[in-house]
């Protein structure tokens, strides 16, 4: 006798998302059970994100302040100078292999210190490999949680950044006044 298995459709991750006002200008923040998959800094950058987070995670994107909550009130408490750490998960499923763990790396730099790329490079073992950190840091779906803005140059300039330069320098100078 044939066994039946019922096919049952596996449940649509559903992402919401949400624009937040910061000292930084609008940020999108979109996030889902699984946690925080991307900041984006640049307003222009917004639809791009949306749409692509359809693409890749899920086809459920929707406004939603439910699930955008928490990142909103500690990104709120970060740049009030309340909060130096972030508790709220983040889902990496946008980055892979080497990015991925340049940014998980970008976790562990304090709140307040600075790395230059070649440091973050040693740190994942890969000492020679300080400007493949500064494209995997370009790459990072969810800065601030991973905070790409403490990587800088070998001379101490800033070096680039996906919100502009004057962004990353007024988040620096935002940390070292705390």
């Amino acid at each position: 006798m044939a066994t039946r298995t019922t096919n049952k459709p596996a449940a649509v991750l559903t992402i919401g998302y949400r624009v937040i006002d910061s000292p930084v200008g609008p940020l999108l923040v979109a996030a889902s059970e699984r946690g925080v998959h991307r900041i984006v800094l640049s307003e222009r950058d917004h639809e791009f994100a949306l749409r692509e987070l359809e693409r890749r995670v899920s086809p459920k994107v929707v406004e939603d302040s439910l699930v955008t909550e928490a990142i909103a009130r500690e990104l709120g408490e970060f740049f009030a100078g309340e909060r130096r750490e972030f508790s709220v998960r983040s889902d990496l499923s946008l980055v892979e292999g080497f990015t991925r763990r340049v940014i998980e790396a970008l976790s562990h730099i304090p709140y307040g210190d600075r790395w230059s790329y070649g440091a973050v490079a040693e740190a994942i073992g890969h000492p020679r490999a300080h400007r493949a950190v500064g494209t995997a840091c370009g790459a990072n779906p969810v800065p601030l949680i991973h905070p790409c803005h403490r990587v800088i140059r070998s001379d101490g300039s800033v070096g680039s950044y996906g919100g502009g330069e004057w962004m990353k320098r007024t988040l620096l100078d935002l940390e070292t006044r705390r």
